[in-house]
This record gives structure tokens, C-alpha cells and sequence, in this order.
């Protein structure tokens, strides 16, 4: 897993509540089983004009201009802002897998689905809720500043404004260790490969008829 330290990036305003996760990816991507190649389906329905499927080449397809995404302004963009419950719906883990292979490293909204959430953490994204009335700030000053940046900082937990105002945001110390040293699941396992190679070594001397495949 990749990890995240600080981003300084170029902000996209996503001005809508309850975004769930088969808006983010749809159902028919779901067929791919590695975590890379969904980031040109990200938003799908909401970023074309047809209707999209598995193994279409995207750079033919008709775009909606008037969908953020699109706009030549915010191309390149890391950071998503956006309303209260993002990645409500299903559990799919699609959902950051396709986020995060579109370029995305940060979504700030006021909250987020717990599952939706917990997902971000377990694959190199970082969630940060922010009260309300500081998104609406956020929100204003990104549409009304072409380029509008953010800094975010995840050591210090601060959201940092090209004005310099500053946001402080809360994060479980657990997640943010995981977070910035790149441990998933299975790196976090991998931190006591030595203690397993020697329970497997002493289990082979001292029970060795558990490990007889004959």
C-alpha cells in the first residue's frame, strides 16, 4: 500500500450529499479482480453521455462537459471535496480501488459511510471530515480560485489553506500509523515474519506429524 504523509494538491469540488459507491464505481466494473484499472470508470454515469461497460475504450466515449470531473480546470486534481455521507451504499471496495487509480489521495467531506471509511484506510486513501461550515469555506474559495490548492498534512492532522487558514482534522492513532509507514493487512502481518517462520519451525520440530501431507 502506498503510503501518505502530506499531499499539496489541486482541489476538485464534488457539490453533492450521499454519493454512494455505485456511483463511484458501478456494479458492471466489479468483475475485475485486481485493485488497478478502474480509475477511467471512476463516476461513470455521472462522466459520460452513453452507457458504459467492461472493456470499452473510455477515450471514444461521448463525456458530459458539465460534470466536474471533466472540466479542463481541475484536471489533475488529488484532492475531492465534497457533502456529508460520502460512499454511502454498498460495501465494495471498488470504491477507493477506483478513487485512488484516477490520481485521488484525499476526499474531504463533513462525514463519511463507516464501511466506506474503514476502506480508505485499508488501501492508501485519507478520509478527512471536516466540520460543515468549514467545507462550505473550502467550498467557496475552490470555485471562486482557479488552481486552488490544499495543503494536508497528516502528521500534524491540519488542512492548510492557500490564505493559511488552518483546519485541524481527527484521525485514530492506529490508522494513521498504518497510513504513514504504507501498512495494509498483510504488511502489518509481515512485521512479524520472523516470529512466524520460527512458531513454524519450532511446530515443525515439536508436532511434525501436523504438517504430513501423505
Amino acid at each position: 500500500m502506498q503510503a501518505f504523509q502530506r499531499l499539496q494538491g489541486l482541489v476538485l469540488p464534488l457539490d453533492r450529499s450521499n454519493i454512494d459507491t455505485d456511483a463511484i464505481i458501478p456494479k458492471q466494473f466489479l468483475k475485475r479482480v485486481t485493485r488497478t484499472g478502474f480509475g477511467p470508470n471512476l463516476f461513470d454515469e455521472w462522466r459520460y453521455l452513453d452507457h458504459g461497460e467492461p472493456d470499452m475504450d473510455c477515450s471514444a466515449r461521448p463525456k458530459n462537459m458539465d460534470f466536474v470531473l471533466n472540466q479542463p480546470r481541475y484536471q489533475g486534481a488529488e484532492i475531492i471535496l465534497a457533502r456529508e455521507n460520502f460512499g454511502c451504499g454498498s460495501s465494495r471496495e471498488h470504491a477507493p480501488w477506483a478513487l485512488l487509480d484516477f490520481g485521488i489521495r484525499v476526499i474531504i467531506a463533513p462525514s463519511f459511510a463507516d464501511i466506506f471509511y474503514n476502506n480508505c484506510f485499508k488501501n492508501g486513501l485519507l478520509p478527512v471530515a471536516l466540520p460543515p461550515e468549514a467545507v462550505d469555506l473550502l467550498f467557496a474559495e475552490t470555485l471562486s480560485t482557479p488552481g486552488y490548492r490544499l495543503d494536508v498534512d497528516l502528521e500534524t492532522q491540519r488542512v492548510r489553506t492557500p490564505s493559511g487558514t488552518v483546519f485541524g482534522f481527527d484521525v485514530d492513532t492506529f490508522r494513521k500509523h498504518c497510513l504513514l509507514h504504507g501498512l495494509d493487512d498483510i504488511g502489518l502481518s509481515l512485521q512479524h515474519a520472523g516470529k512466524i517462520r520460527a512458531y513454524e519451525e519450532r511446530l515443525k520440530a515439536e508436532s511434525p506429524w501436523l504438517l504430513d501431507q501423505k
